[in-house]
């Protein structure tokens, strides 16, 4: 296996991981339990990721982190409006 699909599986695993809880808290709304502080600072860490991986030119950390990122905005938008 290549360095190349090791990445493409570890970027699989770890945003299919994430996805559940983002369907979870995007389905009830009920966003109590999650620390805003975390999701900014967790938020501007994978736009610093999705940088890193285009620099790199790396297609697995772009793809993940952009589906990530999406449903991570997606979740602190819903804390913001929700608390």
């Amino acid at each position: 296996m290549s360095g190349h699909w090791l990445g493409f599986v570890a970027a699989t695993l770890t945003t299919v991981a994430f996805v559940p809880q983002a369907l979870k808290t995007l389905r009830s709304r009920d966003t109590r339990g999650i620390s805003l502080g975390m999701y900014v600072v967790f938020t501007v860490g994978l736009c610093f990721w999705l940088a890193y991986g285009i620099v790199l030119g790396s297609w697995p950390m772009i793809l993940s982190n952009v589906v990530t990122l999406v449903l991570a905005l997606l979740i602190l938008a819903l804390k913001l409006r929700h608390g």
